[in-house]
């Protein structure tokens, strides 16, 4: 009887064994396993909270020195841009205009067997330096009329060179009556607004028998080849001091180019002969 009471102990602790390994089994598996927030300890979810708080800190960081170097990466490549983009573009044109004018005569120097570069530049500026004495003499200056009444007989081609020659003697050193006589600032168009011209010439305003002079002053409106023409009062207008050249390269650069600050001269006597006599009417 004992014997069989230990075997039957024996069998069911040997059942109760099963039992509990079939339960743990399902627990042990993967598939099944818990979170390890349900199995830590106490102190787990302040853990997890300090590691996901230093992560964000130091993802931040990242970030913010990333948008540092980007910064002035970017700031510094604009800085070289501006400095480049003027001396590259200066280059560039002075290229172009190099071999613009060395093609004139570099035919010629090929022709006879001579390829040097910027021979024909030196040639073609020799040229022109040779027409510029040339037509300060009396033969150059007759030559210059037959052939300005030449070309102003044709229909298409004289109104070209009416128009290019205008702006030439614009910025030509001989300042001449049609060239830009002085640099002017007008209140234009409203009160309180002033605008950049050059005064072009002068015109006597006969009202009722009395005489007024008035400026001829062209305000560009685009860069320099369209704009307005006012006639004003030489009273109201005012004469900085700037050269024509000076106000042409403000108008074409923008008004970039404009000094910081500008100081009004004295307008020039007028020539006696310029000043209109009229006679009173007799009553």
């Amino acid at each position: 009887m004992a014997t069989r009471e230990r075997e039957r102990d024996l069998e069911l602790l040997i059942r109760e064994r099963e039992r509990d390994l079939e339960l743990l089994i399902p627990v042990s598996s993967p598939e099944n396993a818990p979170p390890k927030s349900s199995i830590s300890s106490p102190e787990s979810p302040a853990t997890s909270t300090t590691s996901t708080s230093s992560h964000s800190h130091h993802t931040s960081g990242r970030e913010a020195f990333s948008k540092v170097i980007q910064s002035w990466a970017s700031k510094k490549f604009m800085t070289g841009c501006v400095i480049l983009l003027p001396i590259a573009i200066t280059f560039y044109v002075t290229w172009i205009f190099i071999r613009f004018v060395d093609g004139f005569f570099s035919p010629i120097y090929n022709h006879l067997g001579i390829n040097v570069f910027g021979l024909g530049f030196a040639t073609s500026l020799i040229f022109i330096f040779l027409i510029g004495v040339f037509m300060q003499s009396w033969l150059g200056t007759s030559v210059l009329t037959v052939w300005e009444w030449f070309i102003k007989k044709m229909p298409l081609i004289s109104y070209i060179y009416t128009a290019s020659k205008q702006i030439s003697t614009a910025i030509s050193p001989d300042q001449t009556s049609k060239a830009f006589k002085e640099v002017a600032i007008i209140r234009h168009p409203r009160i309180g607004e002033y605008v950049l011209g050059f005064i072009t010439n002068t015109v006597i305003l006969n009202r009722r028998s009395v005489g007024e002079e008035l400026c001829c002053v062209y305000i560009p409106t685009n860069h320099l080849y369209l704009g307005d023409i006012v006639l004003i009062s030489p009273k109201d207008v005012m004469r900085p001091n700037l050269s024509v050249r000076e106000g042409i390269e403000i108008v074409i650069s923008g008004g970039m180019s404009i000094p910081q600050l500008l100081t009004t001269i004295e307008p020039p006597n007028i020539p006696p002969e310029r000043v209109p006599h009229f006679e009173t009417p007799k009553e």
